[in-house]
């Protein structure tokens, strides 16, 4: 049984990488640790080394996502999982981790969604960070929602394979899942589209104050403003949507339910209203939600389709 600790971080394909800096440090509340060796940024939002990562290309898109084990001994079971249900696999090599300031690490591609992903342990010299807050004081990265034709199949990989535990379902349209035993209500959700996608990236944040005055702060400096602020009842979290630069959504959001790991309650299932997403009824932008794209890796899945493309 694969055993995790969290969504360790995210990584980004930016189309400027300076734009970039100013908007995830003086809007969102980001801390800028360095740039990497191969030109990306590097940024904390938590006691981690970091938790997300920007690189610059030529269109904005999900570049992979790092799910944290809880120590070593995961990578037996996680390998023989793969193994079994034949997905390909590759460990990166360990001048790679040091550059990235990771430790042990195994990627894949996730079929159903084209994500990559990649699952790893801390660096033993990752020293110890400490995240300063400025704008927000954002606890955590919270969770990573794609979009996917295939909702149902890449629900069933993250349950089967990779050990994620559902907590609840909109219809079946969306899914919230947890990398078990993480107690947050989600890590990753997914939605149902005509392709695959990003939906959004979330940061937890530590007082509803912090929501509140994002929002105005975002209206005061022009910041599009996607969705909110509202409240998620499936979750419980109150919650703030806006665009990065580039169009890449984010979200904002404080409070969330917790699981125990030896009687979690049962997944629900809530109906596929829109009382069932926002029971506050906030107002959206035209543009949301929006499908971004997502960068697809060069190892090999017996599932992805020819027609399956990231969305430009």
């Amino acid at each position: 049984m694969i055993r995790y600790r969290k969504l360790g971080y995210v990584e980004l394909n930016v189309t400027d990488l300076e734009r970039a800096r100013r908007f995830y440090e003086n809007m969102v509340g980001l801390q800028y640790i360095a740039r990497g060796p191969n030109g990306e940024d590097l940024y904390r939002c938590s006691d981690d080394h970091h938790s997300v990562v920007l690189h610059q290309a030529p269109e904005a898109s999900l570049k992979r996502v790092g799910f944290m084990l809880e120590d070593e001994d995961q990578f037996v079971p996680l390998r023989d999982s793969l193994d079994r249900h034949g997905t390909p696999w590759e460990e990166l090599d360990a001048g790679e981790c040091a550059q990235r300031r990771i430790g042990r690490t195994l990627r894949m591609v996730e079929p159903h969604t084209l994500a990559t992903f990649e699952f790893y342990v801390a660096a033993n010299d990752a020293g110890n960070a400490l995240f300063t807050p400025t704008l927000a004081k954002i606890q955590r990265l919270g969770h990573v929602v794609l979009w996917t034709p295939h909702n149902e199949a890449a629900c069933d990989y993250l349950r089967d394979v990779l050990n994620f535990r559902r907590s609840d379902d909109i219809g079946d349209e969306a899914t919230f899942m947890r990398p078990f035993p993480s107690p947050y209500h989600h890590g990753v959700g997914i939605f149902k589209a005509d392709r695959c996608g990003l939906h959004h990236v979330n940061f937890m944040v530590t007082e509803i104050d912090d929501v509140g005055r994002a929002f105005n702060r975002f209206r005061a400096h022009d910041v599009k403003i996607a969705k909110g602020i509202g409240r998620h009842p499936v979750s419980g979290s109150v919650f703030l949507y806006y665009f990065d630069p580039d169009g890449l959504t984010l979200e904002y959001s404080f409070g969330m339910e917790k699981f125990s790991e030896a009687v979690p309650r049962d997944p629900r299932i809530w109906p596929y209203v829109p009382e069932s997403f926002d029971s506050w009824a906030a107002p959206r932008h035209p543009d949301y939600p929006r499908v971004s794209g997502i960068e697809i890796r060069s190892i090999r899945n017996p599932l992805q389709s020819d027609v399956l493309h990231p969305p430009i």
